[in-house]
């Protein structure tokens, strides 16, 4: 069951890892805006930034899976 499901579990983990890594480095982009009293423009472009990058991995992973499915 393991060996049929191995790809499908290790995509699953991959994606978790990554959205997790996501998290944390929103949690981390936060602290240090925070602590350093920045500006609302430095906010606002840096979480920009952070959203786009997030944004993107999200449409490569729904891009990914539409060519697989319909076999490309």
């Amino acid at each position: 069951m393991l060996a049929e499901n191995y790809e499908l579990i290790e995509s699953i983990m991959l994606y978790g890892g990554l959205s997790i890594l996501f998290g944390l480095m929103g949690f981390a982009v936060h602290d240090v805006l925070r602590k350093n009293d920045v500006p609302l423009i430095g906010r606002v472009v840096t979480y920009g930034v952070l959203g786009l990058g997030a944004l993107g991995f999200l449409a490569k992973g729904i891009i990914e899976w539409f060519w697989l499915s319909t076999g490309v």
